[in-house]
């Protein structure tokens, strides 16, 4: 085993030696350790999302973390190619800080549940039926849908951002459970239209009826956490400390402890003595912080991988740098239109 790939190998061990088996170790130490050669011969950089499988997570990313983190770090690279190692509308937003770079997703077919519920022409619908009502886009959406927006936003700053427009009315898409959430959080009263269509506008003598506008889209991940898997474990391990992301169903984070962003959830995780933890969220994550946090006891419920962050392996990264295959590519006026929106939420953080 040669000096690199060696030096890989031990440091995975020492760190996923009780949650990935010794033989994968060696492999993906092997592959890792190539990719990391011609990362260096490509003057490459690559972004790792908290999501991704341990292995691949512990290895080859320069920088890793939640959606706005790693939108900064794109923003600011001098590298030649980013290799993002995450969903293709992350890869997107890349391209869109960094229109001169080359811009790789190792696989095409890394989508999103989030990104695919809704459309450029959904939000221009939505803008005709509600005018002059500001668009707040969750950043896990497509570069058309963020060309039509005003700002986007991330689940860790989604309540700030909203709250930054000082409107009476607000339009939040797509994960109808976000901006639940985000409504409880900031007092804002919410409605559905494109589940129960309604008038948009409110008698002024009543005063407004809602103040916030949400869409029908939820993560495939999230949405299948249920209160029910809290109570049961709760019956099992009464001082277990409940994690949940803010896509998970308003019940859900009701009933938890604690409700955040990955990076959130990692911190909280560090910084905060507890017997132990449950992560409601994406389970290569809970590996991921395991891993980071051998003194900390992480309750293994979660069983849910995202199968679109799933399609990203070292194999196919190692591919895309070889080949700069699957390089992503945007129209230049949907670019700066969307450039717009994403700048926005990257300076409020």
């Amino acid at each position: 085993m040669q000096t690199e790939t060696r030096a890989l190998y031990e440091r995975l061990k020492a760190k996923l030696g009780k949650i990935v088996p010794d033989f994968e170790l060696e492999i993906k130490a092997d592959l890792a350790a190539r990719i990391n050669e011609l990362k260096r011969e490509r003057n490459a950089v690559i972004l790792g999302h908290n999501y991704m499988e341990p292995a691949l997570f512990h290895s080859i990313p320069d920088f890793t973390g939640d959606s706005l983190e790693l939108c900064r770090k794109a923003a600011t690279t001098d590298k030649d190619i980013i290799v993002f190692c995450g969903v293709r509308f992350m890869a997107e937003t890349a391209k869109i800080l960094n229109p001169t770079k080359t811009v790789l997703i190792p696989s095409p077919k890394a989508g999103c549940s989030l990104a695919e519920s809704i459309t450029a022409a959904d939000v221009r619908a939505l803008r005709e039926k509600f005018p002059g009502v500001p668009v707040v886009t969750y950043v896990n959406t497509y570069a058309d849908v963020k060309a039509e927006s005003d700002i986007c936003c991330t689940s860790g700053n989604a309540a700030k951002v909203v709250e930054s427009l000082d409107a009476d009315q607000v339009i939040f898409l797509p994960d109808e459970f976000l901006a639940s959430n985000v409504a409880r959080e900031t007092g804002k009263r919410i409605i559905f239209p494109s589940r129960a269509p309604r008038p948009a506008s409110a008698s002024a003598e009543k005063g407004l009826e809602y103040e916030m506008i949400g869409w029908h889209g939820r993560c495939e991940v999230h949405e299948q956490f249920t209160v029910e898997d809290i109570e049961r474990i709760r019956q099992q391990l009464p001082d277990v400390v409940v994690l949940a992301h803010p896509e998970c169903s308003p019940e859900v984070v009701a009933a938890s402890d604690f409700s955040g962003s990955t990076s959130e959830m990692v911190r909280y995780v560090r910084e905060v003595d507890a017997a132990r933890y449950l992560l409601l969220t994406e389970c290569s994550m809970g590996d991921n912080i395991a891993a980071e946090n051998p003194n900390r006891e992480m309750v293994r419920l979660c069983s849910i991988r995202c199968p679109h962050m799933n399609e990203i392996t070292l194999e196919d990264t190692l591919a895309a740098l070889e080949q700069t295959r699957y390089v992503v590519d945007l129209d230049e006026d949907l670019r700066l239109r969307a450039l717009e929106s994403v700048e926005r939420m990257i300076a409020i953080g």
